[in-house]
């Protein structure tokens, strides 16, 4: 990679060689690039493209970290109804839905806004509903060390509604489990605090 003077010009150049590639991918399908409707839709595409995958430039425990505080309350914490958007890596189709997380604090609670950054991080980047969810709980868990912490997750993959088998309705739901949320009773007050969420 050449060396730039400031992450501007780095993003300027990603941006214009994103832009020429969706240019030869329009002209590949049998548009005509120079249409009026499509002469700005490459240099829109990069951008969005770049946009929705943002989360490779980012830390999520960093994120985390900048929002611990000393605390004693040790009983579950709960943000739901999380709005997710992110692209499935196999057919780059948007998946979306919302994210469920709970945790109890060992000592550190985090500023409540982070979870949901962090849920962001990582879902602004190719990928599967089922590593998403095993990423969001496993930095929570390796960053905040809590006594346990709870994911879960639904969402519509555009995929299976625009393409393939072309079901409507069906929604993917993913969860996962560390610490304390183990204990079947634990983990059976979280699911019945999301319930009203749940689809």
């Amino acid at each position: 990679m050449a060396p730039y003077q400031n992450l501007e010009e780095y993003n300027l150049e990603i941006t214009n060689d994103v832009k020429e590639r969706f240019s030869k991918i329009i002209s590949e399908i049998g548009e005509d690039v120079d249409r009026e409707g499509l002469v700005k839709t490459p240099e829109r595409a990069a951008k969005a493209m770049l946009f929705l995958t943002q989360g490779y430039k980012q830390d999520a425990a960093a994120i985390l970290k900048s929002a611990m505080f000393k605390e004693s309350y040790n009983e579950m914490v709960i943000v739901k109804d999380i709005e997710i958007y992110s692209l499935c890596e196999h057919h780059m189709l948007p998946f979306f839905g919302k994210a469920h997380i709970a945790y109890i604090p060992n000592g550190h609670i985090v500023g409540l806004s982070k979870l949901p950054r962090i849920v962001d991080v990582f879902a602004r980047r190719l990928q599967v509903q089922e590593r998403l969810t095993e990423q969001v709980l496993d930095c929570i868990n390796d960053t905040l060390k809590p006594q346990g912490v709870a994911v879960v997750i639904e969402a519509a993959h555009m995929c299976m509604m625009m393409r393939g088998v072309q079901k409507q309705n069906s929604v993917t739901t993913t969860s996962g489990f560390r610490g304390s949320f183990k204990n079947e009773e634990t983990r059976n007050e979280f699911l019945k605090l999301i319930s009203s969420s749940l689809s």
